[in-house]
């Protein structure tokens, strides 16, 4: 035994002193081989057990194998020694650390989001609440209690995404209106943002998903002159002036009723040949009106002591004219060129 610890003291000695002089990895890779390889001389002194009487061999190859072990930490020791010396070399010849970093990649808020909230900020300033509602209503929210009829074309199943028979996706956030006079007695004064859903071809202007907000206001002595005073400051700080203009419509739910629309952002109301506003000047923000006798006779309210007035706005037709935006498409690409302007 006291022969086999000679010699392999005298491997160990020649093993440090070929990895000291190790400068690289394939040099360590050879040291290691002619070592502990297959044919290296550890291998050696593995086959020379049999030679040992019996009672040597296991002390003999525990020996052995403690040799093993030290080698090959001594050989994972130096490897990161020179993975880490390699690495600091990198750095000091790739980067100057007095120079100026690249600035950090930020995230911003999306456009869609930047119009929400500076709509809720003038509602709210004006006294208005913002409440939330869920996507998927029923028949009697969408339709039955906002006074659309049955054979109005918006109950069909081309026009609107059913989820069952009397369950659907809402086409717009006027059901709030229904579930906040249910909840709360007038006055109430209340905005909606949300998603909604409609069965129209992709284009410049439409979405089969879209983002609109919502407006209700109902008391005691409230007239038209209301509205249109809070829809015309409402626009005149979004796009810094008053190119919006009133159109008698008609909508179930509100009598009167009119459309309120903006100067198109693409030909600046020259229309023409427009594929934005179709030749018209102008694009359509939304509806609004007078809350409808009927609606508030649902709601067990008497329209002779309370009025009140509605508007839902398309929030992508806004973000459209305030950011001279020519195609609503943009805002659900996810171009990160695009969006970086709104940073």
């Amino acid at each position: 035994m006291s022969e086999l610890q000679q010699r392999l003291d005298d491997l160990q000695a020649r093993f440090d002193e070929a990895l000291a002089s190790a400068q690289d990895a394939e040099t360590i890779d050879r040291v290691r081989v002619a070592f502990l390889g297959r044919s290296g001389e550890v291998t050696q002194q593995r086959r020379a057990i049999g030679s040992l009487a019996a009672q040597e061999r296991p002390t003999a190859g525990r020996v052995i194998n403690e040799a093993v072990a030290k080698m090959e930490s001594a050989l994972e020791t130096k490897t990161g020694q020179l993975k880490s010396s390699a690495f600091e070399t990198a750095l000091q010849q790739s980067i100057d650390v007095t120079f100026p970093a690249e600035p950090p990649d930020l995230g911003s808020l999306h456009p869609i989001r930047l119009v929400i909230d500076d709509i809720a900020a003038y509602f709210e300033r004006h006294g208005f609440a913002i409440v939330l509602g869920p996507e998927a209503e029923p028949d009697y929210y969408n339709f039955d209690a906002l006074n659309i009829p049955q054979d109005h074309p918006a109950r069909e199943g081309f026009d609107s995404f059913y989820l069952r028979d009397d369950l659907l996706l809402r086409p717009h956030t006027s059901p709030m209106q229904i579930r906040t006079l249910e909840a709360f007695a007038p006055p109430v004064a209340v905005i909606v943002p949300g998603k909604c859903y409609r069965r129209d071809a992709v284009d410049a202007r439409h979405s089969f998903m879209f983002h609109q907000i919502e407006g209700l206001l109902v008391g005691e002595g409230i007239h038209f002159g209301h509205l249109k005073g809070m829809l015309t400051g409402m626009c005149r700080e979004l796009f810094s002036s008053d190119e919006v203009r009133f159109r008698p419509s008609y909508f179930p739910f509100t009598e009167p009723s009119a459309e309120v629309d903006a100067r198109c952002p693409v030909c600046k109301g020259a229309g023409g040949v427009c594929r934005m506003c179709g030749g018209a000047g102008w694009i359509e923000l939304g509806g609004s009106g007078m809350v409808h006798p009927n609606v508030l006779r649902n709601l067990k309210y008497d329209p002779d002591v309370f009025s009140g007035w509605a508007f839902g706005f398309g929030i992508e037709r806004i973000a459209l004219r305030r950011y001279d935006i020519d195609d609503i498409r943009r805002f659900f690409e996810n171009d990160p060129q695009f969006l970086r302007q709104f940073a």
